[in-house]
């Protein structure tokens, strides 16, 4: 008994540091910041993390896109790239930090961050164990919006999921505990500030985009707690859209997995807003039926800064494989074309987001396989910036939209 004793002294002294934490992380949002204008930034810096793994190879990729989309402005002097090395997971593991100081203070000397993928260590494997890069940056950041849109025309789909980032299991995913050598616990944390900025987010978008349909998706019949908050939060916020015509549903998250696989259903749903842990899973399987994860860009947005990545891994086993010149680059190339659009460049993204439909969805002349019988990043994106310098692009688009929907 008084082993037992022992041991749960030491526990609650770990979960009351975590409650702390989380208690002055409440504080700071309710004081809140200003959101960045980026009309009013000269010049908008870019910085770019290349990651580990295929990051380095793609990373270069949506870099070179998105510097011939802006070669005008960088010429002006009101858009600049800067280079943020550090990310790899052997200066990571060296430090034994998810970001070390020395690159935290480089990101944040930035306006946007193009981000390629991580390796995030697991128990058991050579690295130390390390929180996730993502994760950490979230956090730090304060990057608490990820949205995640998929698009395929031939099905009338065009999702976006707006998945909350700095909450739910990921942001303490590395604080848990193993009790005993027969106990481990995790935590989860849900708030009401965190909640309602989500889902306030994922409202207002639907409004300014004249959609009609707003899902949340939780586990709130099992999850009480803290899902059980979120869902109470989105049916207060979703009360005051509804003399927009907004209309808000909830599914919970085993079923939602289902039905976004229900051709019947699927095409039905537009907004969809969620916690971390869900959102990953569902923004995963979404990115299955676009194409792939490979084709899939993803926003993680703050007032003050702003990350853009691809929403899958670092992929180590195709670097030692010798085979990161085949890795698909139109994630990262997807994640430069929410990048163009969050710092104010809308006619750019959309001339980006067709060239990117053409190539990947519809005339698909050149196929990516990861492998040699496959065309390589460099192909691909050469491919791309061919159909965005073509004046025939907006027509080609639109032929090809209508021939597939």
């Amino acid at each position: 008994m008084k082993k037992n004793s022992s041991v749960i002294e030491k526990a609650k002294e770990h979960f009351g540091a975590v409650l702390a934490e989380q208690l002055e992380r409440v504080e700071r949002m309710k004081a809140g910041d200003a959101w960045t204008d980026y009309k009013k930034l000269r010049p908008v810096i870019i910085g770019v993390c290349p990651g580990d793994g295929i990051g380095r190879e793609i990373s270069k990729h949506s870099r070179r896109v998105l510097e011939h989309m802006l070669t005008k402005e960088r010429e002006e002097g009101s858009v600049e790239f800067c280079d943020v090395p550090g990310l790899t997971i052997e200066n990571r593991a060296k430090h034994k930090k998810a970001i070390p100081n020395d690159v935290l203070k480089a990101i944040k000397q930035c306006h946007v961050i193009l981000k390629g993928p991580t390796t995030t260590p697991q128990t058991g494997d050579k690295w130390p164990n390390i929180e996730s890069a993502n994760v950490a940056m979230r956090r730090e950041l304060d990057l608490f919006a990820n949205v995640r849109p998929v698009k395929i025309p031939r099905e009338g789909i065009n999702w976006i999921f707006f998945r909350e980032n700095t909450e739910g299991a990921y942001i303490l995913g590395s604080r848990g505990i193993d009790v005993t050598p027969d106990l481990s616990v995790d935590f989860k944390v849900i708030t009401e500030q965190g909640a309602h900025r989500i889902i306030r987010m994922a409202f207002e978008y639907a409004k300014e985009n004249r959609l009609r349909r707003v899902t949340v998706v939780t586990k709130a019949n099992v999850i009480k707690s803290t899902d059980g908050r979120f869902s109470r939060v989105a049916k207060r916020v979703a009360e005051e859209y509804k003399e927009y015509g907004i209309e808000s549903d909830e599914w919970y998250i085993d079923i939602m997995t289902a039905k976004l696989l229900d051709p019947a259903r699927r095409k039905d749903f537009q907004v969809l807003v969620l916690p971390n842990l869900y959102g990953d899973i569902l923004t995963d399987e979404a990115a299955e039926l676009q194409g792939g994860v490979g084709t899939a860009g993803s926003a993680n947005i703050g007032k003050k800064w702003a990350m853009f990545e691809a929403i899958h891994g670092s992929a180590p086993r195709m670097v030692t494989e010798g085979r990161a010149i085949y890795a698909d680059p139109f994630s990262m190339i997807r994640a430069g074309e929410m990048l163009l659009r969050h710092i104010g460049f809308a006619e750019k993204a959309a001339r980006l987001d067709m060239a990117l439909a053409v190539c990947g969805q519809f005339e698909k002349k050149l196929v990516m396989t990861g492998r040699g019988n496959g065309s390589t990043g460099d192909e691909m994106t050469a491919y791309l910036l061919d159909w965005i310098d073509r004046a025939d692009l907006e027509a080609a688009w639109k032929k090809y939209t209508k021939e597939n929907t």
